[in-house]
């Protein structure tokens, strides 16, 4: 029996150290693990330098990005979601709605503007994916058709930027009703002779896919951007059989047909405004003057 007994300590954990470097200074590329200087990627049009890997995004940067230096007009700001089926999965739709709206600040996942793109004023329509995944509801139709028919009215041209996981489920019949809402609302600016392009993002998927994003006149999609109606992990449980390499991205549809252009977003606007004035879009020869449009009840 041993005359001392020494009480053994665990070992303490070192203390963390704060870290000098401020929070999101810094954003790791998911594609080549690059690291990128935060503000160096967003002057790049948040596309990395080294791979070219498109990063997804908001609506409002979107519009930044294709408009002119000069001030574009929002349309329909303050319409914003319901619950007309008081849904709830894990927890209600009200909650989600109130959270994606803290989160992006944006009342619903599509904002519509108008203003010059190389000085060809267009409307455009840009869908958020951090809104609800960019899930077409009641009021992301009626906005997409209050901008078909303002197009329509003022005689410009339209574009549409889609970012999106399809119909919003929250919403049954209700959110597929748009599908063919708005198709028919570009039927009637296809029979007016106005353009119409639409700029399929990652990801373009469900019934966006199957409706408005690919009725364009001219289709571009960026680069390497997942585009198709049910995801490839579906289809391949479905038909038993393993999918080809690039399945469902930009390049594979282009090859395909499906897609007329995969363009670099850097490239984008000017692409746009090439297009544009192919299609017999003309300069506006002064700014017009616009003002929001009032929130009105939703037609379904």
């Amino acid at each position: 029996m041993a005359w001392f007994k020494k009480a053994r300590k665990p070992i303490a954990p070192a203390k963390e150290k704060a870290s000098r470097v401020p929070e999101g200074l810094w954003v790791k590329c998911p594609a080549c693990s690059q690291l990128i200087y935060s503000k160096d990627l967003a002057s790049n049009l948040n596309v990395c330098p080294k791979c070219a890997h498109h990063f997804r995004i908001g609506a409002t940067e979107r519009l930044r990005m294709l408009f002119d230096e000069e001030p574009w007009v929002e349309y329909d700001r303050e319409l914003a979601s319901t619950d007309p089926l008081t849904f709830t999965d894990t927890k209600p739709y009200r909650d989600r709605l109130r959270a994606s709206i803290e989160a992006t600040g944006l009342k619903d996942a599509v904002v519509v503007a108008s203003g010059p793109i190389q000085g060809i004023r267009a409307i455009v329509a840009a869908m958020d994916y951090g809104f609800i995944g960019g899930s077409m509801g009641v009021v992301v139709g009626e906005k997409i058709t209050r901008a078909i028919e303002r197009a329509i009215d003022e005689r410009w041209p339209l574009v549409i930027v889609c970012s999106s996981g399809g119909a919003r489920m929250m919403e049954g019949a209700l959110s597929l009703m748009q599908m063919a809402k708005i198709s028919g609302a570009l039927a009637r600016l296809d029979r007016a002779r106005l353009p119409y392009i639409s700029v399929l993002t990652d990801p373009t998927t469900g019934g966006v896919t199957a409706s408005f994003a690919m009725l364009g006149d001219l289709n571009i999609a960026e680069p390497k951007a997942l585009i198709g109606f049910a995801g490839p992990r579906v289809i391949e449980q479905t038909i038993r059989q393993k999918l080809p390499e690039g399945f469902q991205r930009s390049e594979f549809l282009l090859e395909k047909g499906m897609v007329d252009l995969v363009v670099d977003r850097r490239e984008l606007k000017a692409v746009l405004a090439k297009a544009l004035r192919f299609m017999g879009a003309v300069p506006a020869a002064a700014p017009v003057a616009a003002a929001a449009a009032p929130a009105v009840p939703l037609s379904n």
